[in-house]
């Protein structure tokens, strides 16, 4: 679809997509450096898409008192005017880059149907019982998102297609562990409710915030399916050009050292958030960048 875009309007918005993204999603900021720069600004709209998206089912509850049937209006709202900037263009800057990437690259517009879908899951749903209920919710928010950089990275099969998911579910997964206070502070438990009553994790211990021998236990069971997922999706490394398998082996190998902080913080995620400093960062892209994934 060919559609008349200001230059002036797509540059701005990808400049501010590309900020979203260092400021929100350091990770996925490293990793793109070692794409072409035409390239990395596709990634960076697709984030900050989401990351849009995500802010408000996230924050807008907590900042402004907003019932959840306020919020969804919300959510609607800004999936039915990206679907329009698709389609007939737009002059909010970060949509006109979405959607230029979207047009540029061929994202199929379906995958953001399943992603708002999962967005507007989390209005209604707090708990997930098992790990296929789970797995259900980040079909739409994790999943689809390696489904969406595909285009962007240019495989040279449908082989890299489960790999792709199965690192969209690996990165979210770690969030995830990584991220329990907050999430209790939004009111939610993206943890396999069956898995926490097996391991012996009560909601009071929960609740309170108590690494128990029990948390840890299960902390430990859940970092080690984190990593089956990685090495999954390690698979499809070989299906990408050299460019964007470096950017992938990137991003991966940063997010699982979240893993290892986690482990090193032995399981505690109430007091203090895992992190991968900079400097780590900078140095894990320029190794790659050098000897390749």
């Amino acid at each position: 679809m060919t559609l008349a875009v200001d230059e002036g309007v797509l540059e701005a918005g990808y400049a501010r997509c590309a900020e979203i993204t260092r400021r929100n999603g350091t990770t996925y900021y490293w990793g793109t450096q070692l794409l072409p720069k035409r390239r990395r600004r596709h990634v960076h709209a697709v984030y900050a898409l989401c990351r849009l998206a995500d802010d408000i089912v996230d924050d807008q509850a907590v900042t402004t008192g907003r019932t959840p049937a306020e919020i969804g209006a919300r959510l609607d709202a800004f999936a039915a005017d990206f679907r329009a900037a698709v389609d007939s263009g737009t002059t909010d800057p970060v949509l006109a880059a979405a959607a230029h990437t979207v047009r540029t690259v061929g994202i199929p517009q379906e995958c953001f149907d399943r992603f708002f879908g999962a967005m507007a899951m989390d209005l209604t749903t707090t708990r997930y019982e098992t790990w296929d209920d789970l797995l259900g919710y980040m079909e739409g928010s994790a999943a689809v998102i390696g489904e969406m950089m595909l285009p962007v990275l240019q495989p040279r099969g449908p082989e890299a297609v489960a790999p792709a998911r199965a690192l969209g579910f690996a990165f979210q997964y770690t969030n995830f562990l990584r991220d329990v206070a907050e999430d209790l502070d939004r009111g939610r438990v993206y943890l396999p409710q069956d898995e926490l009553r097996r391991f012996g994790v009560r909601p009071v211990d929960l609740g309170s915030r108590r690494v128990t021998p029990q948390w840890r236990a299960f902390m430990a069971h859940e970092i080690e399916r984190a990593r089956g997922l990685y090495r999954e999706a390690d698979r499809g490394l070989a299906w990408l050009p050299g460019r964007s398998a470096r950017c992938v082996a990137t991003a991966r190998v940063l997010y699982s050292q979240i893993l290892d902080r986690i482990e090193a913080a032995d399981y505690d995620v109430f007091s203090v958030r895992a992190r991968v400093p900079t400097w780590r960062k900078a140095g894990t892209a320029a190794r790659i960048l050098i000897t390749g994934p």
